[in-house]
Parts: structure tokens; sequence; C-alpha cells
């Protein structure tokens, strides 16, 4: 009988002896993960103040006057501070000179083809409020993720840019670019010139 229960207690230790060895050998490391990030409800205010343009932006985000040394007359930030991002909307009356401000702004989001893995664009056209425009989706680890310009083709030219106050890393932002993108769009959609 003694020589039994021996028997039986080797065998369990070298099954347990082997047991974690086996499963150390199986080990995987575990893939990069992200931070879930939980989207507020879409909500719209009218931005509508002494400036020759208006539009809708999302509730909880802050529209601001640029106050950068470069900055012009009319030229605001809309800070989404959750996301530690800011579209920059520079505004520019057209007086003959549309096609230098189209080549400037062409330009400036070419300059992020270094870094990107594509570049989309999409037109914009709403003739009845008077506004063509064009959105350039970015792909891959440019600065900006989304650049967009629109204007009435006489008098009026606005151009956004979406840029992350932090290294930018396309799966890690995506979620937040594709939110962030559906408020370009609604932006796009209801602004007016005055």
């Amino acid at each position: 009988m003694l020589r039994h229960s021996r028997i039986i207690l080797l065998s369990i230790l070298v099954v347990f002896a082997f047991l974690p060895m086996s499963c150390r050998e199986k080990a995987m490391p575990k893939p990069r993960g992200y931070f879930r990030i939980d989207f507020p409800e879409k909500k719209y205010d009218v931005w509508n103040k002494n400036y020759p343009f208006s539009f809708e932006y999302l509730h909880g985000t802050k529209v601001l006057k640029d106050k950068s040394r470069l900055a012009e007359n009319y030229w605001l930030n809309v800070v989404y501070p959750e996301y530690n991002a800011t579209l920059h909307l520079s505004y520019k009356e057209v007086s003959e000179n549309l096609e230098k401000y189209l080549e400037d702004s062409h330009k400036l989001v070419y300059k992020h083809a270094i870094k990107a893995d594509a570049i989309d664009e999409k037109n914009y056209i709403d003739k009845q409020n008077n506004i063509y425009g064009l959105v350039y989706r970015i792909q891959g680890n440019a600065a900006s993720a989304i650049q967009f310009i629109a204007t009435d083709s006489s008098k009026h030219f606005l151009r956004g840019s979406l840029y992350f106050n932090n290294h930018p890393n396309p799966d890690s932002l995506a979620p937040v670019v594709q939110f962030i993108d559906q408020d370009i769009v609604r932006l796009m959609e209801s602004l007016k010139w005055k």
C-alpha cells in the first residue's frame, strides 16, 4: 500500500512539474491594446458670430479665436479637449486670388504625402447655399488626418485642417478621426456665407 501511494504521489508530482513548463512554452505576448473610447451622442450648436460665415459644431467642443502670431482675422480653432485635437479654420476673402488659395491649400495637403499611405479627395457641392468644396482624408502616419476647403468661388474661402496634439498613430486615432470626420461633414453641410 505504501509503495502504491508513492507511485501515485510520484506520478502526480511529475504531471504538475511538467504542466507549468508546457504552459510557459506556449505563451504568446499579448497584442498591444488601446483604451476604449466612449463617444458622446452627436448634438450640434450653431456658431453665428460677427464673422463672414456661420456653421454648426459639436456640442461640448470649444470654438475659439485663433491667437497664434500668424493668425489673421476670422481664423478659428474648434477644440476637442477630450481627444487632444483641434480643427483649425482659416478664412480668407476672395478677390481675384482664388486660384492662389486653391494652389496653396493643395500644396499644404500634399506636404503630408511623405508620411501618408494615401490621400483621398472628395468633392462637395451645395449649389443652393453656394458652397463648393473638397475634403482630403489623409491615411497613415501624417500629422493631419483630414483637411478641407470650401468656397463660393467669388468672395469667400475657408480652409480647415485637423491636427492632434500627440504623435500620430493611425491605429489608435482611427475611431476619433472617424468621429470628427462626421463633424467636419456637418460643418460643411451647415456652412452659410454672409
